[in-house]
């Protein structure tokens, strides 16, 4: 049966996990761009179904002026449209949104060249503009010499004064005369009749540099046709100095006016909810109506998207915490960007020109301030196979963005559940494998002692995975172990037994022999052999030492005593009998009661001095103390001699271990005399340790014993 391991299973895991947000990603990306696609198809739509109600509509358009060859600025004028009455004062103030609109005339608009003509002399800047059924026209006349007309004459044209030069509806010409007297309200008079006109209503003031005019009259005197002319009198020249928007003199001269179609515009208010920002071009490229604001053109991709207010917990934790945390990402749609103000007396673009040519276009673009990309599309309209407009529409891709967002928070929440709960899947399947490991090295430490004793088993796991596996393996490793460690604990005692025997024989057969009479020769040879017998049995009763002990402790009571008594004892004892040996002996005053048995104590004591005088350095002395610390008694056996070897030092009270060198090894040794040190030491409860002194020129044994304070 195939089988993942657990390593498997968690890298196939973290790709998942890691491959899921990523796939996400860029499925929203994707998304994002076929709704561009989409949305730029819609707009060529609206535009098309737009164009179609214009398609051989001729009345709607100018004839005249859309069939011109050519559309000249300054000349042909644009009637902008306004979005507040003038109020007529002649302070301009009502202008001021549309100062960039203003057109500026200087000498190339002179009727009469003059080399030396400056702009103090004469200049004017001029719009006009329509607001409902009225037009509007202001002047900024730049004059060095401003001569009102004079109060007790008829004429009108010895000072300064403007005409106005149009063609109506009916297709007559007409041209009027504003000359004003002082400041203040004005009126415009036939340039022929002389007769006042009270249509044409204005006002005059004078400025510091000049003055200005401000005009109205209604649409219904307008035609296609309209030309302004400023003429400058000053004292002392015969001569005046006329300044004008075209040639009033010829009235195939006079430039065109574009009006913005009443009728156009009463259709694009149909269209006006497509959430769109629609205008109408002729073929020169001027603006006939306009409908919707590019501020709020999302199209009909965020319908429905607005935000609502927050009413379930989830909306509010997701409104107040996980929004913040996504838009630091993400970025929002901006509704307050800056937009190219378009000239709509000459809007420009390739998708315009394309489309003006008969080709429907459209176009992507930047706003300025880089927070809004603009979509822009464009149609023909036709009359007779003439392409005589196109309809333009524009929309930002905010609407986008924000569907956009919508997914990507959508796919955000869906990301960090999956998360959340692979995060716990994964927290639950590592704690059930961490505690599963935990109790398989917990079952490991209980089955194997401190010394290395194997002294219980390991109940393995039938899960069919590594850790399965592993307690499998290490239940089969204890019990083998168990088996051969239990065969080295009974090894000693075993061939102590069977070697007593043939030694005793050998003994025997010994002394038989030298109690009959040798040669010089024969009895070296029964020396070295009874010699070596002696060794063997030291080995035999070394062997059985350890073995006894084990099974005395597992059998003896414990009793008080006072340990100071037994160290006395002993050290006495070691100090005749090893007589060429120098002590060093500090023991406290005070009593140092145990509960154990002292003859344990004896033969801990007995090792150690056997250790110490094994590795003393000749003409040393050995240095034992015992002294009391906290509730414990600290017994302390020093010598100089070889160091410990590095890493041995936890080792060295294990059985059948042993650091001596062949040179320093005059009798047999198993390494069984400090193992026999440890076993007091447990049977008291207490520890022993072997460390090199400071000034690492010997050792130091220290065994610590609990202290009966009842």
């Amino acid at each position: 049966m195939l089988r993942f391991g657990l390593r498997s299973k968690f890298i196939l895991l973290s790709c998942f996990l890691f491959l899921l947000p990523w796939l996400g990603y860029e499925y929203v990306w994707e998304m994002e761009k076929f709704l561009r696609q989409g949305q730029e198809k819609t707009l060529v739509g609206t535009t098309r179904a737009l164009a179609t109600a214009l398609h051989e509509r001729p009345a709607l358009f100018d004839s005249q002026t859309n069939f011109l060859d050519q559309v000249i600025k300054g000349r042909d004028l644009y009637a902008y449209n306004l979005s507040n009455p003038i109020q007529l004062d002649g302070k301009l103030s009502d202008w001021q949104p549309y100062q960039s609109l203003f057109w500026h005339y200087d000498e190339r608009y002179l009727q009469t060249n003059k080399p030396d003509h400056q702009l103090k002399d004469l200049s004017f800047e001029h719009m006009v503009g329509k607001y409902e059924n009225f037009l509007y026209a202001v002047f900024k006349v730049t004059d060095d010499s401003v001569v009102y007309r004079a109060k007790n004459t008829l004429s009108l044209t010895r000072n300064d004064h403007l005409q106005i030069m149009l063609k109506t509806p009916q297709g007559e010409f007409k041209h009027y005369i504003v000359a004003a007297r002082h400041d203040g309200w004005i009126n415009a008079f036939d340039a022929q009749s002389k007769t006042p006109i009270t249509k044409i209503q204005g006002y005059f003031v004078s400025t510091e540099t000049g003055y200005n005019i401000e005009l109205r009259f209604p649409l219904t005197m307008l035609g296609n046709k309209l030309g302004f002319a400023i003429e400058d009198w000053d004292q002392g020249k015969p001569e005046p100095q006329t300044m004008s928007t075209s040639n009033l003199q010829n009235p195939n001269d006079i430039g065109s006016v574009l009006v913005p179609s009443p009728e156009i515009n009463r259709i694009l208010k149909g269209m006006g909810h497509s959430g769109s920002r629609i205008w109408v071009v002729d073929n020169h490229h001027r603006v006939l109506a306009q409908s919707g604001s590019i501020h709020h053109a999302d199209g009909v991709w965020a319908d429905g998207l607005n935000d609502q207010p927050a009413k379930t917990w989830w909306q509010r934790f997701e409104k107040n915490y996980l929004h913040p945390l996504y838009y630091k990402v993400l970025t929002r749609p901006e509704n307050e960007f800056l937009d190219t103000l378009h000239d709509v007396a000459a809007m420009q673009g390739t998708h315009i020109g394309k489309a003006l040519s008969g080709t429907p276009a459209s176009s992507w673009r930047l706003t300025p301030d880089n927070k809004a990309v603009i979509l822009s599309a464009a149609y023909p309209i036709w009359i007779q196979d003439k392409v005589i407009g196109a309809v333009v529409a524009e929309e930002t891709t905010n609407g986008v963005r924000t569907l956009r967002n919508k997914s990507l928070e959508k796919l955000f929440n869906v990301i960090l559940a999956v998360m959340l709960i692979g995060t716990v899947t994964l927290f639950f399947f590592a704690s059930r494998i961490s505690s599963r490991i935990r109790r398989l090295r917990d079952t490991a430490e209980q089955a194997i002692d401190a010394q290395g004793r194997v002294t219980g088993t390991i109940n393995y796991s039938d899960s069919n995975d590594e850790i399965g596996d592993l307690s499998r393996s290490f239940a089969n490793i204890v019990s083998r172990l168990g088996g051969y460690t239990n065969y080295l604990e009974t090894m000693s005692s075993r061939l102590s037994h069977e070697l007593r025997t043939p030694v005793a024989v050998v003994r025997s057969s010994l002394e038989n022999l030298q109690m009959q009479p040798q040669s010089e020769l024969s009895q070296k040879y029964l020396d070295r052999a009874s010699e070596g017998v002696e060794r063997l049995g030291k080995i035999i009763t070394t062997m059985s030492e350890a073995t006894r002990l084990e099974q005395s402790i597992q059998s003896a009571e414990a009793e008080p005593f006072d340990l100071r008594n037994v160290i006395n004892g002993c050290m006495q004892g070691y100090q005749l009998t090893y007589a060429q040996q120098q002590f060093s002996l500090n023991i406290c005053p005070q009593p140092l009661l145990l509960n154990g048995a002292p003859e344990f104590i004896a033969q801990l004591l007995d090792k150690l001095i056997n250790n110490a005088l094994e590795f003393s350095v000749e003409d040393s002395a050995i240095s034992v103390s015992l002294d009391q610390h906290d509730n414990e008694a600290l017994l302390c056996v020093s010598n100089l001699g070889p160091l410990l070897p590095e890493g041995l030092t936890e080792h060295i009270f294990d059985s059948m271990v042993s650091v001596r060198s062949q040179q320093l090894q005059q009798q047999p040794h198993l390494g069984l005399g400090l193992y026999i040190v440890r076993l007091v030491c447990e049977y008291h409860k207490g520890t022993v340790s072997a460390a090199n002194n400071q000034q690492a020129d010997g050792v130091t044994f220290t065994v610590r014993l609990p202290i009966n304070n009842n």
